[in-house]
Parts: C-alpha cells; sequence; structure tokens
C-alpha cells in the first residue's frame, strides 16, 4: 500500500500545472480558475486553524452540486480534516442524523438544506456555514465568529504581498488514513457510514487518470450531473476532473432532463458519465420511436442501407449528448439490456461500469471499444474480484476501512482476509467480464426453492409498451409487478384500456419466462416510484 501516491498531492499538482486554467463554474454563473480555487482553499484553512479545527475532525457538507461545495471538500481533505458528503436529497431527519452520528464539528449547506434543517437538532455542532458565500448560519463557538469576522484581513496578513503558487499548501496524508465517511443511500432505508482512507481516493483516481487521461486532456470540459455526495459522481465526475486539470461544469439546481440535455449541447463534455435513467430516457424518448416508423423499419431491413442508416441514427445520438464525449460511462444500476444492444449495434461509445460505495466507487470497468455487451467490464487496477456462492466479492486498495461506529455491519461486509462482500450475485467469463445477476437481498425464492432474480424480469418489462418504471414483488407464492406507466402516452388511454395493455404485457412476457418466475398480476401505480439519489427504487417500501 506505500507505493499509492499522497492523495492531496493530487490536488496540489493539479493546481500548480493548471494555474491560470478554468477549474469550477456554476451552470450560468460565475467560474473560478484554478488559481481562485487554490486562494479560497487557503483561505477556508485559516478558519478552520482560528475555529479550533485540527486534524482528524469531521466537517459535513450537505448542498447541490457548486463550485463553493467542491471548495468546501477540497479544503477539508488538504487541512486533514474528515469530510462527511451528505446527500441533499436526504430529508431533514436524516441529515441531522448523520451529522450527529459522525460527530462533525462545522456543517457547511446550500440555500435549500439551509431552510429545511434545525440547528437545535445538532446540538454538538460548533458552527453551520452557508455554501454560496461561506457566511455564518450560527455560531456557537467565539473562535469560528472572530474568524469568520476577520477572514479577510487575516488572510492579507498572512500573504501580505500575494498569494503564489508557492503558498500552496496540503496536508500530507497517509494510505491508512481516514479521508471521508460517506453515508450509504441504499435501497434497505438504512444509512450506515462508509469509512474511506485516503488510499481508496488516490485509487479511484489514479486509475482514471491513467486509462481516461489520455483521452480526456487538462483543460476540457466535464458536466457533474450526478450528486458529488456520491461516490460515483465525487470521484469519477469531480476528484477525477479536477485532478486532470479539467473544466468543470455544475449543475446548482434541479437536473431536470431538458436542463441536462440543453447543458450538453452548450458545454459539449469530453466525459460522461450518468446513471441509467439519464440515458435510457433519451434512447426510449427520443431514438426508439423514429426506430419503430413503417420507413425506418423498411430501411433497416435493407442490408445495402443498413449500416448507412445505424451510422445517421449513431451520429444524431452523439450529438444528443454534446457531440465531443470519448464515452458515456454508466453505473449505480443495471442498464436495460434493450437499450445497452440497440447503443452498441449502432456504434455508440457506451461502456458499464461497476462499483459500491464501499470501494470509493470502482471495482471493474472497461474501455467502450471492448465492452461486452451484458458485463460491467472486469477489476479495475489494484482490485481483485471472485466470487463465492455467486456472490461477488472484491478486495485491494478501493476497499472501506469498514462502517462508522458499527462493528457488526463492519464484520458482516469484511471477513478476515479482506474480502468485502458486495452482497451482488453474478458470474465471470474466462476473461474476467463481470455480469451483475441482481442483488441478494433481493432474491426472491419459488414454490418448489427456484433462485428467482426480479432483476432479470424487471428489466424484459421495462422495454414493454406503456411502461415507465417496474419493479417484480412477491405476495405469498405469487409474483406481482408494480408498473409506473408512460406519463405522455396515460392521457391517450381510459382507466380500462391500460389494465388491458398491462394484461397483455403480462402474457406476452410469461411466454419468455420460465414457469416458476411468471407474473401472476401487474398493478398499476398511480404515484412515481420513491428513489434514491442514484435513482434505484427503494425498493423496500413496497415488499
Amino acid at each position: 500500500m506505500n507505493t499509492i501516491p499522497c492523495f492531496n498531492e493530487y490536488i496540489r499538482q493539479a493546481i500548480l500545472k493548471n494555474w491560470n486554467e478554468n477549474a469550477l463554474t456554476d451552470y450560468q454563473g460565475t467560474t473560478l480558475q484554478y488559481h481562485d480555487v487554490a486562494r479560497k482553499i487557503a483561505k477556508l484553512h485559516i478558519a478552520f486553524q482560528s475555529a479550533g479545527i485540527v486534524q482528524g475532525d469531521k466537517i459535513a457538507i450537505c448542498g447541490r452540486n457548486s463550485a463553493h461545495w467542491a471548495v468546501t471538500f477540497l479544503a477539508t481533505l488538504t487541512y486533514g480534516a474528515v469530510a462527511v458528503p451528505i446527500l441533499h436529497e436526504f430529508h431533514a431527519e436524516s441529515i441531522h442524523n448523520i451529522v450527529n452520528h459522525s460527530g462533525a464539528r462545522l456543517l457547511f449547506v446550500g440555500d435549500y438544506i439551509a431552510k429545511e434543517i434545525d440547528p437545535a437538532l445538532m446540538p454538538k455542532l460548533e458552527g453551520i456555514l452557508n455554501l454560496p458565500d461561506f457566511s455564518l448560519m450560527i455560531s456557537r463557538s467565539e473562535q469560528l465568529t472572530y474568524a469568520r469576522e476577520h477572514l479577510n484581513m487575516m488572510f492579507g496578513s498572512k500573504y501580505a504581498r500575494a498569494f503564489t503558487k508557492e503558498d500552496v499548501k496540503v496536508y500530507a496524508d497517509q494510505p491508512e488514513e481516514l479521508a471521508l465517511i460517506n453515508y450509504t443511500s441504499g435501497t434497505t432505508g438504512y444509512s450506515k457510514g462508509v469509512m474511506l482512507p485516503y488510499r481508496t481516493l488516490s485509487g479511484n483516481i489514479g486509475f482514471c487518470i491513467r486509462r481516461l487521461g489520455e483521452h480526456v486532456k487538462a483543460g476540457s470540459a466535464l458536466l457533474d450531473i450526478l450528486p458529488m455526495a456520491h461516490m460515483y459522481g465525487l470521484s469519477i465526475e469531480f476528484l477525477f476532473g479536477f485532478c486532470n486539470g479539467c473544466h468543470l461544469f455544475f449543475l446548482n439546481r434541479l437536473p431536470s432532463p431538458s436542463l441536462i440535455a440543453r447543458a450538453f449541447t452548450e458545454i459539449r463534455p469530453k466525459l460522461i458519465v450518468a446513471v441509467p435513467l439519464i440515458i435510457e430516457k433519451i434512447i426510449r424518448k427520443r431514438v426508439f420511436p423514429v426506430m419503430q416508423t413503417p420507413r425506418m423499419k423498411l430501411l433497416m431491413a435493407m442490408p445495402v442501407v443498413r449500416d448507412k442508416v445505424r451510422q445517421k441514427i449513431c451520429e444524431q445520438v452523439y450529438q444528443a449528448f454534446g457531440g465531443q464525449a470519448y464515452e458515456v460511462i454508466v453505473g449505480g444500476a443495471a442498464l436495460s439490456k434493450e437499450v445497452e444492444d440497440f447503443l452498441m449495434q449502432i456504434g455508440f461509445p457506451i461502456t458499464v461500469g461497476y462499483g459500491a460505495t464501499e470501494c470509493a466507487p470502482l471495482i471493474s470497468y472497461s474501455d467502450w471499444q471492448v465492452h461486452v455487451a451484458g458485463s460491467c467490464g472486469i477489476a479495475v487496477d489494484g482490485m481483485e474480484v471472485r466470487l463465492s456462492n455467486n456472490e461477488i466479492l472484491t478486495r485491494g486498495q478501493n476497499v472501506m476501512l469498514g462502517y462508522y461506529n458499527n462493528d457488526e455491519a463492519t464484520r458482516e461486509a469484511l471477513d478476515k482476509d479482506g474480502w468485502y462482500h458486495t452482497g451482488d450475485l453474478g458470474t465471470m467469463d474466462e476473461e474476467g467480464n463481470i455480469f451483475i445477476r441482481g442483488r441478494r437481498k433481493n432474491m426472491l425464492l419459488g414454490a418448489n426453492g427456484q433462485n428467482i432474480y426480479p432483476e432479470e424480469i424487471e428489466d424484459k418489462l421495462s422495454s414493454m409498451p406503456m411502461v415507465n418504471e417496474c419493479i417484480v414483488v412477491q405476495r405469498g407464492e405469487k409474483l406481482v409487478a408494480l408498473v409506473y406507466p408512460d406519463q405522455d402516452e396515460l392521457m391517450h388511454f381510459t382507466e380500462a384500456d391500460m389494465e388491458g395493455i398491462m394484461e397483455q404485457n403480462r402474457q406476452e412476457l410469461n411466454l419468455r419466462l420460465p414457469a416458476y418466475s411468471r407474473l401472476a398480476q401487474i398493478q398499476l401505480m398511480k404515484e412515481e416510484f420513491q428513489k434514491t439519489p442514484k435513482k434505484s427504487i427503494k425498493r423496500y417500501l413496497y415488499q
């Protein structure tokens, strides 16, 4: 493990190499260059020190993606404090619990979060600061109050002549030292604090720079869509991009499909990191309807023009993502087989990775040019993967230390040999490509003891008429699909029509399934499924 470079040195070198280049931009807002980021980090370091914050203290951050969110995170780690990123989509009660459980001394919050939380329910906090301008929302420390009120004076006194490259200082972290605690947002309803040491960040960022750096060079534009409080967005979008000298754009508001589409067109990102929901909505809404027209079906049936038609479609889809991306990396959940097969057939640069918060997050990945359909790549550098009773196990430099103040959960997840038990079921081919079958906890047991993987049924059902989202649950010995229908088409049909369409879907689907995994019923949902921030349905709410 001693060969892993100091993580904070990645940050320092990125700042020094790209001093006068654009670094962080709030979409349609202000831009910070790398030297601006360095100055703001230095100011926060003065504030931390003056407020009595010491190495190892916890600093929580909760808000939508923004340049100041990024600065706060970088300042926390380069000071030697422990970051506690909190998803802004958590309810106030969860935010209170995480702040209290982690023992955070400071909390940085966005505008929306500031209105939701109750400081009285976080009694050990010494201060709450607003992310937009770093002003004090509440202070319970005279030291903190003084530091914030006199920060500009103290900064000017310390750097009387000018703030230069020689003034950029970072904490010399050790590989096994705790860097951050990331609270999971899983589908079980229970958050655990994943303790990630610096080596996990170095492992992830080093791998991305080696594998993607030649295609995504310094100065490239990147669009951060995923929440940075989630490890997928934090490591693969933000930290890789910053350490690689890229120009990062943040959608610091609710990322609606129309906003994302407009941002793709304007920013033209060099790499796209996304969850399946974003990709699938674009393909199902914009592309598949065109593919189903009689004229397109006729053209696709003609071998002479088929390849040219596919090339034209690929160009149009590619432009919808900005027309500059080296590849689109999908992770966080399973990508629809129908969508993946289509994108691969037209030659679109799509690949699927696999990871977990507990691995910060990378476990496996393959470049789009060698991506195997249905797989999520091979083990990344520094990681091993094996199967035990069909469960995927992994160990290596990206694996967590354990769960914060939860020894029982740690023992369940990490065995004595250092293998992390992912809870995911899968297979591997001879080349090491990993194929996910589903979550162990989601697996259902048939009447005669057969293992039923609901994700496999859901993948087929998702491609059928009027199905927008679905999950399969067990009611007694029967399997029932819960379906949230396509809202754009719903207005054209009566309730009786919809029931008829779903019954036809059920019968057609059952013809493609073994007898023990056939659906007894499809039940229509009136409201959209509740989801985690990475857009996985919270299954436990519907069992």
